[in-house]
């Protein structure tokens, strides 16, 4: 049976993993046969938002490893414990913990940093030749561990796939039922809530990722 890493960055869309494509993402896994594991960076959250209201909340602190155990129902561990050589492959959900925790691509203006425990991380799979999956606004992520000229997408939006391109990245427009494969880097990458209206849209493109990151394990 095939093990899959997924790191998560917290608990919410607007400040932490989407939970849709999360949950998604480790159903499609033991569909797929294979098994996950859930890890996530042992730090304080950028900011924490009100999910009702969209507002940041004042005076409030949350853990990014404390959030995303709630998706895993408690069964997580610190990043810092990961090991490559467990694990077949790598998935990264998205929501704005991706760039805003894992990385801090939401707060610059095209110049930004991915966490040291993250990035080592996904090189740590890169390096063994082991896939990496992206979904949603994590591929912002993909330039700084996989070879230039690393094929990926983030959708359709032209101004990030700028900044993807200036970096090294090949960005390639996909649609949310699809997905975008680099076979040379093992890199499988696809839009989910970049541009899914839905549940049931970011699901298919989710299973897509998911299916072709367990083969190439």
């Amino acid at each position: 049976m095939k093990k899959i890493a997924v790191i998560l960055s917290g608990s919410g869309v607007y400040d932490g993993s989407e939970l849709h494509e999360s949950v998604l993402t480790l159903l499609a896994i033991e569909q797929q046969n294979a098994s996950y594991r859930c890890f996530a960076p042992n730090i304080e959250q950028h900011h924490v938002i009100n999910h009702l209201t969209g507002e940041v909340a004042e005076n409030e602190s949350r853990n990014v490893l404390v959030e995303s155990a709630r998706i895993a129902r408690g069964d997580i561990e610190d990043l810092s414990e990961l090991d490559v050589a467990s694990y077949d492959a790598l998935i990264l959900p998205g929501g704005f913990g991706a760039a805003k925790n894992l990385s801090d691509f939401a707060l610059s203006n095209g110049e930004y940093e991915v966490n040291k425990e993250v990035l080592n991380a996904c090189k740590d799979f890169a390096n063994a030749d082991k896939p990496v999956g992206y979904m949603c606004i994590a591929p912002v992520i993909a330039p700084f561990v996989h070879k230039e000229g690393v094929k990926i997408t983030i959708g359709n939006d032209k101004s990030i796939a700028e900044t993807l391109t200036k970096l090294g990245a090949e960005h390639q427009d996909c649609v949310v039922s699809d997905i975008v494969i680099d076979p040379a880097n093992k890199v499988v990458t696809t839009p989910a809530y970049m541009l899914a209206e839905n549940i049931s849209e970011a699901a298919e493109g989710i299973g897509k990722l998911v299916k072709a990151v367990v083969l190439f394990a």
